[in-house]
C-alpha cells in the first residue's frame, strides 16, 4: 500500500510535493516532496520496529495535522501495523476507551498541539489516557513546540530515534484483505465502534473516488481542510491523493484564525485548486459577509466539495456564487465511515440549473443504492422517500467492527436483510437522483462529527445528582445540529445552574467539547411509554415547537408529561431570550 502511495511516485518523480502543510501560523507553509515523505515514513517505521511493534499490532495516533502525523499512518502501513488516528480535540477518557477497545501497544503524540493560536496539551492527554491502559508499551513524543513536557519511563523522544533510524524500511507484504486502519465512530449505542479497512479494497475505493468525483489533475493542488482524526483525513487528505500522486494540503487552523479570510488567503497562497469543506464551516463564514471572501484570488479554483452532513440552500448558494464566482464545479458528497469513500455525489457543472436540481446526487461507479420502506421492501419509482440502502458490496466498505463482527452484521445487515444500511433517509426526486433526509436512529451530526445520543446521555448519567437524562438533535443555524438536553434532578438539588455547568464538564471531559449540549432544560420526568423507554420523537417535536402535532400520546405511561414539559420549555425559552 505504501509502495502505491509513495514508492511508485518516488521513483518517477521523486521532487514531486507530496504535502502542504499550512501550519498554524498564517504564512508558515512548509513543502515536504514525495522523497521527504517517504524518508520520513521509512524512519518512522523503522523506530516502530525497533520499540517491537509488528504486523497485525495496533498504534493510536494522537497528533494534531502534519507531515509526521502522516507519515506516522504511513509507517504502520508500511510494516503492517494497524493505526488508529484518534481525533487530538478528543478527551483523556475517549482516547483510553479506544486504546483498550483495540488493545493499542503504542501512542504516537505530540508534546503539544497548536490550532487557533492555542496550545493544546496532547502529551499531558495522553499520559492521563494510558495510565489505565495496561496494553501500551511505549507513547512516541514529537515535538510541534518548544516547551518541555514531562517523559516518563515508557516516553520515546521521536525525532531523536527518527534521526539515527535507517532511512531504508522494506515494506511487509500484505493480502488485499489484511487490516490496514481502524477508526473510531459513534453509534446509536452509547459504546463507540471501531470500523475496519483494509488494505487493497479500501485505497482503490479511495483513489478513485478521489480522481472522479473532485476531476483531479496531475500537477493540481488538492485542499481538504479535514482533520486527520476523520474519515475524511484518511481518505482525502492521505490515501487518496497520495496514491494519485497529487499535492495534498494539510490544514493545521480553524476557518476563523487569524480572521474569517484564512481559508481563501490560503486558497490564494497555495494556488489551491480544489478545495473541500464542510457546510458548518460555510455557514459559520457566511455570517462575517463577502469581503473577507472578495479580499483574496481564488481564481485557482476549480471544483469545490462539501462533505459531514447535507448542506443547506443558503450555504450551498454561497459556497457556489460567492467562494466559486458561479464558474466552479461544486460537489455535494454523501459517505460515512463505514463506506471508506464518496458512495453519492453532485456534480455541478458549469451551467445555471435550479438549486433543487443541485442538491441531488447520483450514485458513483459501482454504488447501487435503493430506498425501502418500513416492511423491509424496495420502493420502486421516483418522487419517493425511505430507507436509505446500498444492494451490492463495493471495494471501500468496512469489513467489521472489531471484536464485535456481531454488532458490525446487527447494525448494518440485520435491519433490511441483503441490504447494507445506512441509517440515513433519503428522497429520490422525479428525475432518480438522491437527497439524504438526514438520521433515522439517535444520532445527531455537530458540525459534521456523528454522535450518539447515548454516549452524551451515558456521560451524564454519572453526575449523582441527574438521575435520567434524555438527548436529543435539535437544528442549529451553524452547527447544522446541536444537542439539547432533558434532565432530571434529584428532589432536594438546589443549585440548578451549578448542576448544569459540571454536566457540560463532564461532557467535555468524557468525549469532548464539540459534544457539550448548547441547552439544558431541567423537567419533573421524561415522557416514557409503559415498558419504559423514552419517547425522545416528543421532545424533539417541543425543541422544534411542534407541539401542536405529538402525534400519537396514548403510549405514554402518563400522557400528562407533555404540557408538563411543554411548560418548562416555554418557561426556558422565556428566561433565555430575556
Amino acid at each position: 500500500l505504501t509502495v502505491n502511495c509513495l514508492d511508485q511516485h518516488v521513483e518517477k518523480s521523486p521532487n514531486r510535493v507530496a504535502l502542504i502543510w499550512e501550519r498554524d501560523e498564517p504564512g508558515t507553509a512548509v513543502h515536504v516532496t514525495y522523497r521527504e515523505l517517504l524518508d520520513l515514513t521509512c524512519r518512522l517505521a523503522n523506530t516502530l520496529k525497533k520499540y517491537g511493534i509488528q504486523k497485525g499490532d495496533r498504534v493510536a495516533i494522537y497528533m494534531s495535522v502534519s507531515p509526521l502525523s502522516v507519515a506516522a499512518m504511513l509507517a504502520c502501513a508500511r510494516i503492517g501495523a494497524v493505526h488508529t488516528v484518534v481525533f487530538a480535540g478528543f478527551s483523556a477518557e475517549s482516547l483510553a476507551g479506544r486504546i483498550m477497545d483495540s488493545e493499542c501497544k503504542a501512542v504516537i503524540t505530540y508534546n503539544q498541539g497548536i490550532r487557533g493560536g492555542r496550545i493544546i496539551e496532547l502529551k499531558t492527554t495522553v499520559d492521563e489516557a494510558v495510565k489505565n491502559c495496561p496494553s501500551i508499551k511505549h507513547v512516541f513524543v514529537a515535538q510541534r513546540t518548544d516547551n518541555k513536557v514531562q517523559m516518563g519511563d515508557h516516553d520515546v523522544p521521536l525525532e531523536e530515534e527518527m534521526a539515527k533510524a535507517p532511512s531504508v524500511c522494506t515494506p511487509e507484504s500484505m493480502d488485499s484483505e489484511d487490516m490496514l486502519f481502524m477508526l473510531y465512530t459513534s453509534g446509536s449505542t452509547g459504546k463507540p465502534k471501531g470500523i475496519v479497512h483494509t488494505q487493497a479494497g479500501y485505497l482503490l475505493y479511495a483513489a478513485v473516488t478521489h480522481k472522479y468525483v473532485f476531476d483531479y489533475q496531475q500537477g493540481d493542488v488538492f485542499g481538504c481542510v479535514a482533520d486527520i482524526g476523520w474519515i475524511t483525513g484518511h481518505s482525502y487528505v492521505v490515501y487518496g491523493p497520495l496514491c494519485n500522486g497529487a499535492t495534498s494540503v494539510l490544514f493545521e487552523s480553524t476557518p476563523v484564525y487569524p480572521d474569517p479570510g484564512r481559508y481563501w488567503e490560503v486558497v490564494q497562497r497555495l494556488k489551491i485548486n480544489q478545495f473541500y469543506g464542510a457546510p458548518t464551516a460555510i455557514r459559520l463564514l457566511l455570517n462575517y459577509g463577502e469581503e473577507w471572501v472578495k479580499k483574496y484570488d481564488r481564481s485557482s479554483l476549480k471544483t469545490l466539495g462539501s462533505v459531514g452532513e447535507p448542506i443547506n440552500n443558503e450555504a450551498w448558494q454561497w459556497f457556489y456564487q460567492v467562494v466559486g464566482e458561479g464558474r466552479c464545479t461544486l460537489v455535494d458528497t454523501w459517505w460515512q465511515t463505514e463506506t471508506g469513500g464518496i458512495c453519492i455525489a453532485h456534480s455541478l457543472q458549469r451551467r445555471k440549473t435550479s438549486v433543487g436540481l443541485a442538491m441531488a446526487m447520483r450514485p458513483f461507479f459501482g454504488i447501487v443504492p435503493v430506498l425501502m420502506d418500513e416492511n423491509g421492501k424496495v420502493i420502486e419509482g421516483n418522487d419517493v422517500s425511505g430507507a436509505l440502502c446500498i444492494a451490492q458490496p463495493w471495494p471501500g466498505m468496512a469489513r467489521t467492527i472489531y471484536g464485535d463482527h456481531q454488532r458490525f452484521v446487527d447494525a448494518y445487515f440485520r435491519t433490511y436483510p441483503g441490504y447494507y444500511f445506512t441509517g440515513d433517509g433519503a428522497y429520490r426526486n422525479k428525475k432518480g437522483y438522491y437527497q439524504i433526509t438526514g438520521r433515522m436512529d439517535d444520532v445527531i451530526n455537530i458540525s459534521g462529527h456523528r454522535l450518539g445520543t447515548a454516549e452524551i446521555e451515558d456521560a451524564m448519567a454519572d453526575h449523582p445528582e441527574v438521575p435520567e437524562t434524555a438527548v436529543i438533535g435539535y437544528p442549529h443555524k451553524i452547527k447544522g445540529e446541536g444537542a439539547f438536553a432533558f434532565i432530571v434532578l434529584k428532589e432536594q438539588t438546589a443549585h440548578v445552574d451549578r448542576v448544569k455547568e459540571e454536566l457540560k464538564t463532564i461532557v467535555a471531559s468524557k468525549i469532548a467539547k464539540y459534544a457539550v449540549p448548547d441547552h439544558i432544560l431541567v423537567v419533573k420526568r421524561l415522557p416514557k411509554t409503559r415498558s419504559g423507554k423514552i419517547m425522545r420523537r416528543l421532545l424533539r417535536k417541543v425543541v422544534t415547537e411542534q407541539s401542536s402535532n405529538m402525534g400519537d400520546v396514548t403510549t405514554l405511561d402518563d400522557p400528562s408529561v407533555v404540557k408538563e414539559i411543554l411548560d418548562a420549555y416555554q418557561k426556558y425559552k422565556e428566561k433565555s431570550s430575556s
